[in-house]
């Protein structure tokens, strides 16, 4: 089901506007149309539920009916994927080119095949020509080679051998383009791996970049540099050089405007992402959150990458404690059609963060209801989950807070417990000392009764020390979807509201 429905938001968001976005007549329309707009509703709909809504009973002849009707939909949404809408700058820039190309082999082998060699070779130069100002070389591989053949055919010599010379290049540079991506697919699965493989693969990152680099200098082709420049990119977050990222990407933009890299393929909604990523991690929200508004105009809503760039784009707006910006970009986010369609994994941060967003607004501006939705939710996360990496401390600080802020002494005083075990099994390398940190200052409000001042007072040095101490790496980090110095101020404010009490005096 949540294939058909993927399906049906791709084809609802890119199909060209001259064309219906399904093409359902005949008898069967009714059904089908229906059936899509059920699963356009309620994407995560099971089979019963849908044959429930279609049909009105489940009976196994009507589960039958539905999956001949599912087997019809799909074959429907699958043939308007060629009709889709690539030219919107908005999405990846090389997909309309790479198509284009596409389209035209498909075309020449139905003509090959049908020996019509004339207008073959009129198609195969025009392919071969987008495809080299596009630096597409499998492609130039593909058309060259079909044209060596096709003079070859025709016994035409001279052709033949110019066609030859263009396509042993081609082949050298396309070997070249493969080595190198398989060196960047084996260091890219180690980046995407646990901890322990992105700490064992950072040491090999100097020599990997160093042998991509090599490669480029001999292909010089756009596949070989943009390997070398995401590698180099993944190298300085991994040690948490934000401000060299910030440079890389700035300068590779320049080149861009320059002339000096194909705007066919260069990728400056990915530039654009890595851009405000490093603002967030160095600690410049402010500006990073002023390019953010400017970028976004360059993410179609229909892409994932949409949603990984607002992600970050929220984030900024969090860290400049513009929480109301926040508001509004959060429900502008919510109510994109592809929302429910994100990873179970990606939903659950979304979540994470509306949380810390309603916490740190007004509590007036929340209903009882909407607080008393928020505190079950807090009380059902996880205290520790490998799937949530990165966000663990994240989650156990809210539980604190939401438990500070009821004035739940017990709940408080075992939400610390948690926190100081999570910190002796988990932030004990040197990585971590922004969270050691912050932990650290937690404990002090125990340590002080949860005064307000003299907390504030004795953890002035850690403050301090916090304030000066940058993020680390991306390997290594857990994230801060609030500067643990803005939940510190918190914390005392929620304290200079009240100490927590013992339960029997809460319920009192």
């Amino acid at each position: 089901m949540n294939e058909i429905a993927n399906l049906a938001r791709i084809v609802t968001f890119r199909s060209l506007a001259s064309l219906p976005v399904l093409d359902l007549r005949g008898k069967q329309s009714s059904k089908e149309n229906q059936f899509v707009t059920i699963l356009t509703k309620s994407p995560d709909a099971t089979q019963l539920q849908v044959v429930k809504a279609l049909y009105g009973k489940a009976t196994p002849a009507n589960v039958r009916a539905l999956q001949k009707l599912q087997s019809r939909v799909r074959s429907k949404l699958l043939n308007q994927l060629y009709f889709l809408d690539h030219s919107d700058p908005r999405h990846l820039v090389s997909r309309r080119y790479e198509l284009e190309c596409l389209d035209q082999l498909h075309k020449v082998s139905i003509l090959y095949a049908e020996r019509d060699f004339k207008l073959s070779e009129r198609l195969l130069q025009r392919c071969l020509r987008l495809a080299e100002a596009g630096e597409f070389t499998q492609y130039v591989v593909q058309s060259a080679r079909m044209l060596r053949n096709l003079h070859m055919e025709q016994r035409q010599a001279i052709p033949y051998k110019k066609t030859v010379k263009v396509l042993l290049k081609a082949q050298q540079v396309l070997a070249l383009e493969d080595e190198a991506e398989q060196l960047y697919a084996d260091t890219q699965l180690a980046l995407n791996g646990t901890v322990a493989a992105r700490r064992a693969v950072l040491v090999l990152l100097p020599t990997r970049i160093e042998q991509l680099e090599a490669l480029h200098r001999r292909a010089r082709s756009f596949v070989t540099y943009n390997l070398a420049y995401r590698a180099r990119l993944a190298y300085e977050e991994l040690q948490g050089n934000y401000v060299e990222m910030i440079r890389v990407t700035a300068a590779a933009s320049r080149r861009l405007r320059e002339g000096k890299l194909n705007a066919r393929r260069f990728d400056l909604r990915f530039n654009h992402f890595v851009s405000i990523y490093a603002y967030l991690r160095s600690r410049q929200p402010v500006q990073g959150l002023r390019l953010a508004e400017q970028y976004s105009r360059d993410f179609h809503p229909s892409s994932n990458n949409w949603f990984y760039f607002q992600e970050h784009h929220m984030l900024l707006a969090l860290h400049a404690q513009q929480y109301e910006r926040a508001q509004n970009l959060l429900a502008i986010i919510a109510k994109n059609p592809g929302y429910p369609n994100q990873l179970e994994t990606a939903l659950q941060r979304w979540d994470l963060y509306k949380s810390y967003l309603e916490f740190v607004l007004p509590p007036q501006r929340l209903t009882t209801a909407r607080q008393r939705q928020m505190a079950q939710w807090v009380l059902q996360l996880p205290e520790y989950s490998r799937d949530k990496r990165g966000h663990n401390v994240a989650i156990l600080v809210l539980q604190l807070l939401h438990f500070l802020r009821e004035r739940n002494l017990e709940q408080v005083l075992m939400r610390l417990e948690r926190l100081r075990k999570y910190q002796q099994r988990h932030l004990y390398e040197p990585t971590t000392l922004r969270s050691r940190l912050f932990l650290r200052l937690l404990q002090l409000i125990v340590e002080k009764n949860f005064e307000a001042a003299q907390a504030a007072e004795r953890g002035a040095v850690l403050l301090e020390q916090l304030r000066d101490t940058p993020p680390p790496g991306e390997a290594f980090a857990e994230v801060e979807i609030i500067p643990y110095e803005h939940l510190w101020e918190l914390v005392l404010g929620l304290l200079r509201e009240g100490p927590p009490v013992p339960n029997d005096l809460v319920t009192g």
